[in-house]
């Protein structure tokens, strides 16, 4: 087992009342509008950007052509009267009238992305959210580098900015906020690491050792099953897509208690998946590295409610396996029993993420919960409706829109879909209770969700998330968002969470 602490390596956060001597560069926000852009926030740090440095700032912005569009930048340099800084770097937030959190935890993300090799940058981005500032800022500094070797390790002017000081008004000004969000940051930090890592030295055994390290570590309850105990309890769904690979699956459970109302939480934790005998075509084969992203997120997301301390109790339930071809595989056409006796015909070796998570479903619907939110790279159907960064959310009506209400709200973008009552026949085998697919191409991410639907216990509030596209990010970075994995749905999942938390509380 790799020893593995809690993440913590990013940026250093912290608050700050005045600009210090080895700032090396200070970071600005910039709005938009009809008469040119201005500064903001413009009724805050009157002492350091005071009104002839605002005006000077503006004029050297104004001559390099700077309009304040969103994720805008524009450097230039420091007015003399700015003791210590080397140079002001603008970002821009689009038309005032539209500044939110997002737009903030963009700047900030967009803005440390590019300040590589910078060792102490300030900003004022805080004073307009602190909160979504520093989850921007820690999450656009991410990097993940631990595979790269001497040679080709970031030189010093390549590595991320260091430490970022956020501005503040006065000296309480946004200290819980700041500290909520480096947690959430960290969070989603942990879960991009694991999306991150190869599936070389991240498989079944290997994930569900590095998440056990880190549970104990945080004081949670911490269960794992090997494959000789998913063949004896009758997990047949883990058991049939992981008995193709030389690595034996896994399924781990992490809890956290801490109040009365009980949430399960469920991650499609597929190390790498080739599609069985149904196999995939070689390109883009290695997205498939991102295929235990759900998994990640719900590790990241329980250790997550531990370090904030939430009054509900939660638990991951975490199968885990590696989907490959070989003698000993399932092929199309053979008939597993799900734990809980439900009969499948695997029609498709590569619609495994659903026989996985339908273990896993019945087995944390043993818990009895009040919700239960299951999150996997379930399918490519999610991004031919939605595109790569919009999760399709699924499930019981009334909690499915408040999911993606609150994915919104975050910044993830979740978007509530149908379970359409007349898709559900489709999924009807010949030879047993369900087939893992419908026989046809239409709607197959409502089919998929419609397959996990016959899994969910009756009278739980459920949203299953299909974070496909998402979850792993193949094309240029932006925002804070890089290459490879994104962290989703993190942040949507602990506002959730924070939201029943909540909810308890007001009916105490």
């Amino acid at each position: 087992m790799t020893a593995v602490a809690d993440r913590s390596l990013g940026p250093e956060l912290a608050r700050s009342l005045t600009l210090g001597p080895d700032t090396d560069v200070l970071i600005i926000g910039l709005t938009s509008s009809d008469t040119g852009p201005a500064i903001a926030p413009d009724d805050l740090f009157g002492d350091i950007l005071t009104a002839d440095i605002r005006a000077q700032l503006l004029d050297q912005l104004a001559a390099v052509g700077a309009k304040g569009k969103a994720e805008e930048l524009t450097r230039v340099p420091a007015p003399t009267e700015l003791a210590g800084v080397t140079s002001v770097l603008a970002v821009g937030l689009g038309p005032a009238e539209k500044v939110d959190a997002e737009q903030v935890r963009r700047a900030a993300g967009v803005a440390t992305r590019a300040l590589t090799g910078t060792e102490l940058v300030a900003t004022t981005l805080g004073g307009l959210d602190l909160g979504a500032a520093a989850e921007g800022a820690y999450l656009g500094a991410y990097s993940f580098s631990p595979f790269r070797s001497d040679r080709s390790a970031p030189k010093p002017d390549e590595r991320p900015v260091a430490r970022v000081e956020f501005l503040i008004p006065t000296p309480e000004f946004g200290e819980t906020a700041l500290t909520r969000a480096q947690l959430i940051a960290e969070a989603v930090a942990t879960a991009r690491d694991f999306v991150n890592t190869p599936p070389s030295h991240l498989y079944p055994a290997e994930f569900a050792d590095r998440a056990q390290a880190l549970a104990e570590a945080a004081g949670l309850e911490v269960e794992v099953l090997d494959e000789k105990e998913l063949a004896a309890q009758g997990y047949g769904g883990v058991v049939g897509v992981g008995q193709g690979s030389s690595r034996p699956p896994r399924l781990i459970r992490l809890s956290y208690r801490g109040g009365p109302t009980k949430v399960a939480l469920v991650g499609k934790g597929i190390t790498f998946d080739t599609g069985g005998i149904s196999i995939k075509s070689a390109q883009n084969m290695d997205h498939m590295t991102s295929d235990m992203a759900g998994a990640a997120a719900v590790i990241a997301t329980v250790l997550l409610v531990a370090r904030l301390g939430l009054p509900i109790t939660v638990t991951a339930t975490v199968p885990m396996a590696e989907n490959m071809p070989s003698a000993t595989a399932q092929r199309p056409g053979d008939v597993l029993t799900q734990y809980g006796g439900v009969t499948v015909e695997v029609l498709n070796t590569d619609a495994e993420g659903r026989l996985v998570l339908a273990d896993a479903i019945v087995r944390a619907g043993e818990d009895d919960p009040d919700y239960l939110i299951d999150v996997a790279t379930l399918t490519g159907a999610q991004m031919v409706a939605l595109g790569t960064r919009t999760p399709g959310v699924m499930g019981t009506d009334d909690f499915r829109d408040r999911v993606a209400r609150i994915s919104r709200e975050v910044g993830e973008n979740g978007w509530p879909m149908p379970l359409p009552t007349e898709l559900r026949a489709d999924l009807n085998s010949k030879i047993a209770d369900l087939a893992n697919v419908t026989p046809h191409r239409f709607g197959g991410m409502l089919a998929a969700g419609l397959f996990l639907r016959e899994f969910v216990p009756e009278g739980v509030q459920w949203a299953h998330l299909d974070v496909a596209g998402p979850a792993y990010n193949t094309g240029g970075a932006f925002g804070y968002i890089g290459k490879g994995g994104t962290g989703v749905p993190v942040r949507t999942l602990i506002a959730v969470l924070e939201d029943i938390s909540s909810e308890d509380t007001a009916t105490e």
